[in-house]
């Protein structure tokens, strides 16, 4: 339902009021609860048919796993913004319903929780309800988790705060009936900078800021995405403003074309936006957009922002100045190796941000609980998720460093170095996911040992980022990574390996996205690690002063990359010493290509 027109939303409290706090942003309605105890005991007790179903529950961002009777629950956290009782309440729901006891942050900075009971899923979600969450829409054919740069706000390099507008376009678009069965999901990035920390070049829709004759506006990108056609999103308009709402206005017109294309909804690999602009080009689409913005819908709107964003003064709730704490004596080299790595100053005086590594983007009930008590007492209570799988702490005093520090080493979360070469990302894959064709976090936990092993020390070796999927989808963005790994198999007689294919010089850093180049390999599974490191030799000893890994990758060609690992690429034949390379990471039995139906366009 569009914004204008009449309807029930709000919070549970007070359904016709925002609360402008961070993870308040989408507007709770509690008898879509009610709508989905219902339904899902129909669905239990056989009286409702489950593809009827499937398309329900997946607007209540509930989704099926591949290990039956098990869900999915993906909350969304607009821009990433969270708060400590929001923390309390995902330790809580995991401890309950949640058999693996951890919660885990996405690439597109949503918590999900898995392996839960369709029975508890309903429970779940109101219970998380109560502190403002929401996992209305992350899942099914409508706009995503609408993601941003975590420092917005807090940077020196923006031109104005884009966190405000990012509010108003999930309150825009969230029930509204022009994006509930679209052919497929529209994923949305707001960035701060021209960084584009939110990396809008792979998404369906992004947006940068822009100044034009003294109004607030962005540039606005369609067509990008990743998976199995990669595109870098064009600029459909070089300014659109923001305090009037035209780019509220004019994303609709662009959802209302992408939802009249039928010829899309017949090849659920191909229903993205991006094949239309792909096919027909920016400028023709650009005409399209023009044509729709002259239709009879335009007057029945309200695009209006004003009523809709999100306000929140986090500075007036940020910590007071105070005196540092001695620190312990004794060796104090981690914790500045930390300081060094983990924190940056704020554009506001004295405080500054702290990015807490976390690994895998999996947290336990009680680093939810430690982080939310490290956020009450040291950050103003002002924390965001990021698309590393990280998780950013806001208007940190410098003097409180040493503390915060200590309380997350006390709950394991002091690791030193996010986003570098061994803060490896990657997607759940066979974990859960029922398009997973390998187990990519049992590979990443797999490499992050040895490249700890490795104890590189180079700056440029360890700015060298690594991302894998298990599967050519791509949430584990592996396209624009330097080393990247998409999750295959090798089929070997009557038995299969599970492998990976690699991809080199993909880059997001920087305001520039590139596609990595695919090479001609395909390593079992067992044998990345060792790739990884050969190839990080390789550039350590091959490279000329001062070149980054993509220059080094671009200069020389990947054919020596290839070459370096031809070996590891011959696939072995079935011995008992040979054996585990037939067994996936993180299990115990024989490798076997499983996968379900996804749900991702149901």
């Amino acid at each position: 339902m569009a914004h204008g027109s009449s309807g029930a939303r709000g919070s549970l409290a007070d359904p016709e009021v925002y609360e402008n706090v961070p993870g308040h942003v989408i507007p709770i309605i509690e008898r879509e609860f009610d709508d989905f105890d219902t339904e899902a005991g129909a669905f239990l007790a056989g009286d409702v048919p489950e593809d009827r179903f499937i398309g329900f529950r997946l607007k209540q961002g509930v989704y099926g796993q591949r290990q039956a009777e098990r869900q999915m629950i993906r909350v969304k956290l607009p821009f990433g913004g969270i708060n400590p009782d929001q923390l309390d309440a995902f330790a809580a729901v995991v401890e309950r319903y949640v058999p693996l006891r951890k919660g885990h942050i996405t690439t597109r900075q949503n918590v999900q929780l898995h392996h839960v009971p369709l029975p508890d899923a309903a429970k779940l979600i109101r219970e998380i309800s109560l502190t403002g969450l929401s996992s209305r829409e992350g899942c099914g054919n409508t706009i995503r988790n609408v993601t941003g740069d975590p420092w917005a706000g807090v940077c020196d390099d923006e031109l104005f705060d884009p966190t405000p507008y990012v509010g108003a376009y999930v309150r825009y678009f969230v029930r509204n009936e022009v994006c509930q069965l679209m052919p497929r999901k529209y994923k949305t990035a707001f960035t701060a900078t021209d960084e584009d920390i939110a990396i809008t070049g792979i998404h369906d829709g992004g947006f940068i800021p822009r100044i034009k004759d003294g109004r607030r506006g962005f540039e606005m990108r369609v067509g990008g995405g990743t998976s199995i056609m990669p595109r870098v999103a064009p600029t459909l308009y070089e300014f659109v403003g923001a305090d009037d709402g035209e780019y509220l206005k004019v994303t609709e017109a662009v959802l209302r074309i992408f939802n009249r294309q039928e010829e899309l909804r017949a090849n659920r690999a191909r229903a993205r936006i991006k094949v239309l602009v792909d096919r027909i080009g920016i400028h023709a689409f650009r005409e399209l957009v023009e044509e729709e913005l002259r239709g009879d819908w335009v007057a029945e709107r309200n695009f209006d922002p004003a009523p809709l964003l999100f306000i929140d003064d986090e500075a007036a709730g940020a910590p007071a100045q105070r005196e540092a704490p001695v620190p312990a004596e004794g060796d104090r080299s981690d914790f500045e190796r930390f300081v060094a790595a983990n924190t940056r100053p704020q554009r506001q005086e004295g405080f500054v941000t702290v990015e807490v590594k976390v690994v895998r983007g999996d947290l336990t009930p009680e680093q939810f609980r430690g982080l939310a008590a490290i956020m009450r007492e040291h950050s103003g209570g002002c924390a965001r998720t990021t698309v590393q799988q990280n998780l950013v702490l806001r208007w940190v005093r410098p003097a409180s460093l040493y503390e915060v520090w200590l309380a997350l080493r006390e709950i394991d979360l002091a690791g030193a170095g996010p986003r570098t070469i061994a803060d490896v990302v990657s997607c759940p894959g066979t974990d859960s996911c029922k398009l997973g064709i390998t187990s990519s976090m049992g590979l990443s936990a797999a490499i992050a040992e040895r490249i700890e092993s490795m104890a590189i020390e180079d700056p440029l070796t360890a700015a060298i980022n690594i991302k894998m999927s298990g599967c050519p989808n791509g949430c584990g963005q592996h396209h624009i990574a330097n080393i990247g790994f998409t999750g295959a198999s090798i089929k070997l007689g009557n038995r299969t390996i599970p492998a990976y294919i690699p991809h080199l010089a993909g880059n997001f850093e920087g305001g520039t996205v590139a596609m990595g180049q695919r090479l001609k390999s395909r390593l079992p599974a067992k044998r990345v690690p060792e790739a990884v490191q050969r190839w990080i030799a390789h550039y350590q000893s091959e490279r000329v002063s001062g070149e980054t890994f993509n220059a080094f990758v671009e200069r020389i060609g990947t054919a020596s990359f290839e070459q370096l690992v031809s070996d590891l690429a011959l696939p072995p034949e079935f011995s008992l010493e040979t054996m585990s390379n037939f067994i996936d990471w993180n299990r115990n039995e024989p490798f076997a290509v499983i996968r379900g139906e996804g749900e991702c366009a149901v």
